[in-house]
């Protein structure tokens, strides 16, 4: 189980660290903050550039906290607000299904990080 666990944390939370990254810095073919605020005043999210920062710091930090267990309640709170906000602002209206844009990635991100802060980091984890 143990095992089982570090490779969904590793996963879901390095994914998450990425998006974060590709917010903040621009990297692993990102906009960085300036364009994705751009992209966030576009769909009313204002301001866009000071949103954007805290989303990627929320998907950064949350991200690597859950990939190395600590805190996993406070690393699962982080991921769930941006995962709400980007169903709400952006993939609601596409129904469920990603490969239509809709919720089906945010959701089960969700379930998958309240998931493991229910049950716990398991054995290899910092906290």
């Amino acid at each position: 189980m143990d095992i089982g666990l570090l490779i969904i944390r590793l996963v879901i939370g390095l994914s998450m660290a990425g998006h974060g990254a590709q917010k903040l810095f621009g990297w692993f073919g990102g906009n960085g903050l300036k364009n994705t605020g751009g992209f966030f005043e576009s769909i009313g999210i204002k301001p866009g550039v000071t949103m954007a920062a805290l989303v990627g710091l929320f998907e950064f930090a949350g991200g690597l906290m859950l990939a190395v267990g600590f805190l996993p309640w406070v690393a699962a709170a982080l991921i769930t607000i941006v995962m709400v906000g980007a169903i709400f602002k952006v993939h609601l209206a596409n129904g469920y299904w990603s490969d239509k844009g809709g919720i089906e990635y945010p959701f089960v991100t969700i379930a998958i990080v309240i998931g493991i802060a229910l049950i716990g980091p398991g054995a290899y984890a910092i906290g």
